[in-house]
């Protein structure tokens, strides 16, 4: 019996859980589509790469999608068993919300395990091919960066130079010179042409060059005695528009492939990451030990040798300022005023690198944290999820599914709330990780009290009756009204 109650509780869950799962990764999918829509539209990549740089950079979607799902379905699936009296039936049958609950948050457990071990394998490689994709991607298309005025040998096999780039993605040039890259035994080529155009190629493997109004240069040296090509005239072809394709194949396959980017404290998992954080507070260390010894040395330059040297006689008293003539007096003021107008300007300048360090070093700790962390939050979304819903016993998209985005929001708006400020210095990141845990497990516990009491939490006419004395207070007696 008991058996097969957990087995239908859990089914009952797997069908909201499969289809809000969806619905909602595929949501954030398309927020990432739209914010990296012009880093992969028009440069020529296929269908296979396009969908690959999306399933590299969805990867990360998961960590907010799952606990949200859990969330959602456990309050759609205790809110479904209250409306249709499951719930009641199965008290009446001597059952406890407690034992109803269990197999789910075994499942909880689960998905909260799958989440960190996601976390902390599958992401950072996803995030390590996504970057390196995007970086090389950015590198190698448009099709080469070119620079106005140099001659540049992006492309395989030739020098090219142009000595004037325009348009709103540099398709057009002005003053174009092309040289075929040969030996002095191969045939000789060189274009020049006024004008050029970029034009999209059929083939992503081809850049495909319009000119116009130009010259072709040719010596046929390739297997030509040296007594022939003294006695070859000199070849100029002249023309008004002339069609070049440049096959950058090998730029293009290399370089999606090439992983150059291999550092990135994201592309680590739990273990790692701490290495890292050693490293970075070492150098942080080293570099705000420079800047203190900087600003001791502004004030007085021998402040780092009093603990090294030993006054062999009495030092002299300080003179005071009263006793000083007044022309000697101004100076010494000035000479003061100048010195502390300096160390503060050297102290403004070196606020920003500071706050750049501790920004990183903050940065690094809490992603590491937050791949144990979003494990936990799954875990304290069920308890809010299925309290919740055994309460309002409401089923179905409605009071549920708004009550849920009310919590996530709050989650989600108190996340990017202690991140902000842990990055500037104002909270420790390992506080600011686990501060949104911190602040709903109460709320999740409270719940769950709640639940388990049979509490009316979400009756209306409990809060009425308690602020009933108040309400007759400020309204009329209208009973028997028109006997008056």
């Amino acid at each position: 019996m008991i058996k097969k109650l957990d087995g239908y509780v859990i089914k009952t869950f797997f069908g909201p859980f499969i289809f809000i799962f969806s619905v909602l990764f595929f949501i954030f999918v398309v927020n990432i589509i739209w914010i990296r829509l012009s880093q992969f539209t028009g440069k020529g990549l296929s269908y296979w790469e396009i969908l690959r740089l999306l399933s590299y950079l969805s990867a990360i979607v998961v960590q907010l999608v799952l606990p949200l799902t859990i969330l959602l379905s456990s309050i759609m699936t205790f809110g479904d068993f209250g409306e249709r009296y499951e719930l009641a039936a199965m008290k009446a049958a001597g059952i406890s919300l407690t034992r109803i609950m269990l197999p789910l948050f075994f499942v909880s457990v689960i998905f909260s395990m799958f989440l960190f071990l996601f976390s902390n394998n599958v992401i950072p490689d996803f995030q390590r091919k996504a970057k390196n994709m995007l970086y090389n991607i950015a590198a190698t298309k448009p099709a080469l960066n070119f620079t106005p005025g140099q001659f540049i040998q992006q492309i395989p096999g030739y020098s090219v130079k142009f000595d004037k780039i325009t348009g709103e993605n540099g398709e057009n040039l002005e003053g174009v010179f092309i040289h075929k890259m040969a030996n002095s035994y191969e045939n000789q080529q060189s274009i020049v042409a006024e004008k050029g155009k970029f034009v999209q190629a059929d083939n992503r493997n081809y850049l495909k060059l319009v000119l116009f109004n130009g010259h072709i240069f040719e010596d046929n040296l390739g297997n030509v005695s040296y007594e022939q090509r003294l006695k070859q005239p000199d070849q100029a072809i002249k023309f008004d528009t002339l069609v070049s394709h440049f096959n950058i194949s090998d730029i293009i396959n290399k370089a999606i492939e090439s992983e150059k980017i291999t550092d990135d404290y994201s592309f680590q998992n739990f273990i790692e990451l701490n290495s890292t954080i050693e490293a970075a507070k070492k150098e942080n260390d080293v570099v705000l030990g420079n800047i203190s010894n900087e600003l001791i040395n502004q004030t007085n330059s021998f402040v780092s040798y009093i603990d090294k040297t030993k006054p062999k006689k009495a030092v002299l008293p300080t003179p005071k300022i009263d006793t000083m003539q007044q022309k000697k007096k101004l100076e010494l003021l000035y000479s003061a005023f100048n010195k502390i107008e300096s160390v503060k300007q050297l102290n403004i300048n070196k606020v920003e690198q500071i706050q750049g360090l501790h920004a990183y070093f903050s940065r690094i700790i809490i992603y590491q944290q937050r791949i144990f962390a979003y494990s936990v939050t799954c875990l304290i979304f069920f308890l809010i999820g299925a309290s919740l819903g055994s309460i309002i016993r409401k089923g179905g998209l409605g009071l549920p599914v708004v009550i849920a985005i009310v919590v996530f929001i709050i989650f989600y708006v108190l996340n990017l709330s202690v991140e902000n400020m842990a990055w500037s210095g104002k909270m420790d990141p390992y506080l600011a990780a686990w501060l949104p845990n911190m602040v709903l497990f109460p709320f999740g516990a409270w719940l769950t009290y709640k639940a388990l009491t049979d509490s009316q939490l979400f009756d209306i006419e409990k809060y009425k009756s308690l602020f009933k004395p108040i309400i007759t207070i400020f309204s009329k007696n209208k009973e028997h009204e028109r006997y008056r």
